[in-house]
């Protein structure tokens, strides 16, 4: 009986490469009613069926081959396409999704399955948009942005990013990209003085940007940071405090923009903060898509010297730089920027506490900080 199995997989399977599909299906039938389930080949009997045009059977004998291993990549591409010729868009979409994601984890996509893998992501594109469609026609357009955006990542129209802070992470704030700025009325007498700061920079740049350094830079007895903007003049700063540490020398040179910074709740960390610099951006240059070391502050932009198709995105949310509007963002979510213009960007950056945080806790996180800068 056992050589008997084999034997009709064998003949089976040669017949398959001379597309006798109606031999090979009956010979792997033949087999299956006394092969074990391990031993049988599900995959060819499921191509011999569909090419019979036997969907039904077909599903069967994938679904076999599926039970056996769950993750095969070509079985659920294959299972896919049946439920999608059987009209089910849901469960094909499934499988499909299913499939191209084992795919991309393993790396390792056979050139058999390179057609079907590329209609996979076709068929997903599509079926994404339709199923776009119908949620809008049942729910209406009349939604607040936030469930305009709920529905975009359900359909799958958005990326969903969260905060991931590279060193320290505190549990329980909200996944906020952009904070509303008028939620800090201290920025209005900081946005009064923008005229006299645009002078302060115009100034520094006409004596040829002196003081301007690469804002990614090497530090001693660390490694370089792996990015092309390393000593890059493509994006450079123009430091008043850094690390807690106040540069005299620029801050003497723009006291328009100290008393700006001195109307801002900046965070005292001794060797830490405050932090706060001008922060140059050239034609195009690219800052690459990055996280932020801690989630417990929040990153200030104020526009100084704006560019056109200069753009910055938080999560999946893409804003411009405009003249007289801050940015507020949690810089622990994923976000880039880049300069697609022919004219410069200059902002004032300035980090502040997450509103959220209270006292006690922002007490303990400075010693937190400070007892990591003293460790050895």
């Amino acid at each position: 009986m056992t050589s008997d199995y084999r034997q009709a997989i064998t003949q089976a399977m040669q017949a398959l490469q001379a597309r006798d599909h109606q031999r090979a299906a009956e010979l792997l039938r033949a087999a299956a009613t006394t092969a074990p389930l391990a031993e049988m080949a599900w995959v060819p009997l499921a191509n011999a069926e569909l090419a019979l045009g036997q969907n039904d059977a077909a599903e069967a004998a994938i679904d076999q081959q599926l039970l056996l291993k769950p993750r095969e990549v070509g079985a659920l591409l294959l299972k896919a396409y049946l439920r999608e010729q059987a009209r089910d868009a849901r469960a094909a979409s499934s499988f499909y999704r299913t499939a191209l994601g084992q795919a991309a984890l393993e790396g390792n996509l056979p050139p058999a399955l390179a057609a079907l893998h590329a209609h996979a992501g076709r068929y997903l594109g599509e079926a994404d948009k339709g199923f776009e469609a119908y949620l809008i026609d049942q729910v209406g357009t009349a939604l607040s942005p936030t469930m305009a955006e709920a529905i975009e990542l359900l359909t799958g129209k958005r990326e969903l990013y969260l905060q991931e802070p590279s060193v320290f992470y505190y549990p329980g704030l909200p996944q906020k990209r952009f904070y509303d700025p008028a939620e800090f009325p201290w920025f209005q007498p900081m946005l009064a003085l923008v005229p006299q700061m645009q002078a302060e920079l115009a100034a520094v740049l006409g004596e040829g940007a002196e003081g301007f350094a690469p804002y990614v830079h090497r530090k001693q007895h660390r490694p370089a940071p792996n990015t092309p903007l390393l000593d890059s003049q493509d994006w450079t700063a123009f430091h008043f405090w850094r690390d807690g540490e106040l540069d005299e020398g620029n801050a003497a040179r723009c006291p328009a923009t100290m008393e700006a910074l001195s109307h801002a709740p900046l965070p005292q960390i001794p060797g830490r903060s405050p932090n706060a610099h001008w922060s140059r951006l050239l034609p195009g240059a690219h800052i690459a898509p990055h996280t932020g070391m801690l989630n417990t502050r929040l990153i200030c932009h104020i526009p100084i010297l704006t560019a056109p198709q200069c753009w910055f995105r938080v999560g999946s949310e893409t804003r411009g730089w405009e003249h007289g509007v801050p940015l507020v963002f949690d810089d622990s979510i994923n976000h880039e920027a880049k300069n697609d213009g022919s004219q410069e960007r200059v902002i004032l950056l300035f980090e502040i506490w997450r509103p959220e945080i209270d006292t006690a806790d922002r007490e303990a996180i400075g010693r937190i900080f400070q007892a990591i800068g003293r460790y050895e």
